[in-house]
């Protein structure tokens, strides 16, 4: 899989990886430059405390206080993340590629409708309760996009392992594909962004009717 990184310096790269245990990518490719061990601690530190920060007290918090509860200097964090909107998008990259685990650990469930309903369920919840990290990088320039491309591609191909498999069991329509499904859902984690509360269970169950054949609905 080829996801992006933030080198040492502050700059931005992409290329193969393999995803270690903390959830991180670890980079090597031809023109990228790995993190040293110790850079890389630093790196996965400040994602770590970033968030827990960002879901207690929203992205407003001085940078001072991640860099604190990280264990590392201020310098160090704007080495590895530049801006704020950096160390969100970073977040959010690895956040796409934890989802993307999930929907593998259930390509082989024995229930293929309640894998993939749980799993867009799952997105939905995960998606509504980190409004804020949305929110943070709306409106930044193209460069989020243009990384986070090859991850959303893993995603919707594991996506589409889960739907295929509920479609041959009946229990989705047979028109339905996952970038639609993917679409719907990231539809409704905006919606909940605007409302500012997670999607009411009469809202997803409006989506989940829409994507059940008409008979199951």
């Amino acid at each position: 899989m080829r996801v992006p990184f933030v080198n040492g310096e502050g700059e931005v790269s992409v290329g193969s990886t393999a995803t270690g245990a903390g959830g991180c990518a670890d980079a090597a490719g031809p023109g990228t430059r790995p993190l040293r061990a110790d850079a890389q601690r630093n790196r996965d530190r400040i994602l770590e405390a970033a968030e827990a920060v960002f879901a207690a007290e929203g992205v407003d918090v001085p940078v001072d206080v991640i860099a604190e509860k990280a264990g590392v200097g201020v310098g160090t964090l704007y080495r590895h993340f530049p801006t704020k909107e950096r160390l969100c998008a970073a977040i959010l990259l690895q956040r796409l590629v934890g989802i993307t685990a999930d929907a593998r650990a259930l390509a082989e469930a024995e229930d293929p409708a309640a894998a993939f309903f749980g799993f867009l369920q799952h997105v939905v919840r995960e998606g509504a309760a980190k409004r804020d990290l949305v929110i943070a990088v709306t409106g930044a320039d193209a460069e989020f996009e243009v990384a986070a491309a090859p991850v959303k591609d893993d995603l919707l191909e594991a996506v589409g392992v889960l739907l295929r498999r509920a479609q041959e069991a009946g229990a989705v329509r047979p028109d339905v594909t996952a970038p639609l499904v993917v679409s719907l859902v990231g539809a409704t984690c905006q919606a909940a962004t605007h409302m500012g509360a997670p999607p009411s269970c009469d809202m997803w169950a409006v989506v989940c009717d829409g994507l059940r054949p008409q008979s199951q609905s």
